[in-house]
């Protein structure tokens, strides 16, 4: 099975052995997140849903995602009708990562910031090359990753989360996998990467999927947070002031501290 390449505008994907390659190819923007971006990833995971029994998610050697693609809502603003996004799709494309009927593992590697975290913190496993860098940039435009902190405190515990969003620094992979964000830090990532999938290829889908299902509910945080994670993240990106930051940082290269 392979989806019409013509579609696929911001990612690319294969499948190999029952396992679903998906990278986010939007190089021009750094892979930064767009609308077109979360509807091709829930596209290409629901067309391989019976098929693939894990689901590698890549990025680009140097770049994994950057986040809100600051570019796009600077040209929206411009435009007529002016910026207007919905970040529903993204948490349901986070929730799928995490309690979809396949293993998903995160294939981390160069810079990860804002939702680009949430891709991460959502997978089953993620696998970090030494040289990445982590960061949870927001607070620094007067935002906070809303759809990423239900998914980042599963995996790094409440406190923890909080710590990284307050502070906004870049961390290391090493830090990630002392903090819980990554399972796995060596290098080179792709030798990593293949040691993984021998061992997961011997996992049956029907085993996997009512693994996971299991787990859904079990963990009942992610769902109970989504309408307020939604609120948070439509209020943010309605404030003026907020999105006058973001022009002038995407004109300027000035941060709103520097004012």
């Amino acid at each position: 099975m392979q989806l019409d390449s013509m579609k696929e505008q911001t990612i690319r994907t294969r499948i190999e052995d029952q396992v679903l390659y998906l990278q986010l190819h939007r190089p021009e923007a750094n892979n930064a997140i767009n609308d077109r971006l979360v509807e091709e990833c829930l596209h290409a995971l629901a067309a391989y849903e019976a098929e693939a029994s894990v689901v590698i998610l890549e990025g680009l050697p140097d770049v994994f995602c950057t986040g809100a693609d600051f570019q796009g809502i600077h040209e929206a603003m411009a435009g007529r009708s002016g910026f207007e996004s919905s970040p529903e799709p993204l948490y349901e494309l986070y929730q799928r990562l995490a309690y979809g009927p396949f293993v998903t593992v995160a294939h981390v590697r160069g810079t990860v910031n804002a939702g680009g975290v949430g891709f991460a913190a959502a997978c089953d496993i993620v696998l970090a090359d030494p040289g990445a860098k982590f960061s949870l940039s927001e607070l620094l435009f007067g935002l906070f990753p809303a759809c990423v902190l239900p998914f980042l405190i599963r995996r790094t515990g409440r406190q923890r989360a909080h710590y990284l969003t307050l502070m906004t620094r870049p961390f290391s992979a090493q830090e990630a996998c002392d903090w819980g964000l990554a399972d796995a830090c060596e290098a080179p990532s792709d030798s990593l990467l293949r040691k993984h999938l021998l061992r997961l290829k011997r996992l049956g889908k029907p085993g996997i999927t009512r693994y996971k299902q299991f787990m859904a509910e079990l963990d009942g945080s992610v769902e109970q947070a989504r309408p307020i994670a939604l609120a948070a993240n439509r209020e943010m990106f309605s404030d003026q002031r907020n999105l006058e930051g973001i022009l002038r940082y995407v004109e300027q290269g000035i941060f709103p501290w520097e004012r």
